[in-house]
């Protein structure tokens, strides 16, 4: 049997701690556990990872990369046409899905790795270029409900097929802004 790369192995160790973290908990999920589901020892995942929160982190850092050049890329295109920036949020969302759900399940994911904030951010980014940065009380519930909506389509809703659930969950966004 081919040995497996280091990639792969780091690839499989990440998606069965994402799997661990989401049954369990994060505070409850040990090196011990994940070594267990591969059926490795925990020698072998030292190898790879130096602690539980390196592996954590390196599940969240591209996710938060992507939420930055994400927030960035929208930023120097504007303005951007609404349906469009709600449509790439859409997709960013779905594509982050399993560690969201997780930090939506376990709020310490959230706190550990200072993530609130960084959401708090991201949206506010995407707020102001929906709706400028002086908008109506109206304006600013209309556009959380559109961004939080939007968001929770595209990481709870299982079952349905992505374009589908797309275009749904941006329509009735961009209806939640309360545009013509």
């Amino acid at each position: 049997m081919p040995r497996q790369r280091t990639g792969d192995t780091r690839a499989r160790i990440q998606q069965a701690a994402l799997e661990l973290f989401a049954q369990q908990g994060l505070q409850q999920t040990s090196l011990r556990d994940i070594a267990d589901r591969l059926g490795v020892t925990k020698p072998a995942l030292y190898y790879h990872f130096a602690s539980r929160e390196d592996l954590l982190n390196s599940l969240v850092e591209p996710m938060i990369a992507d939420f930055e050049a994400y927030a960035a890329a929208q930023q120097a295109a504007a303005p951007v046409p609404a349906r469009e920036l709600l449509g790439s949020y859409f997709d960013l969302a779905y594509r982050h899905r399993g560690l969201i759900q997780l930090a939506i399940r376990d709020l310490s994911v959230l706190h550990e790795l200072k993530l609130a904030d960084r959401f708090i951010e991201w949206r506010g980014t995407l707020a102001a270029l929906l709706i400028g940065t002086e908008p109506s009380l109206s304006d600013v519930v209309r556009c959380m409900v559109a961004l939080g909506g939007l968001s929770d389509c595209a990481v709870m809703i299982d079952h349905e097929p992505v374009a589908e659930l797309r275009e749904a969950a941006v329509e009735a966004a961009y209806d939640s802004l309360g545009r013509p």
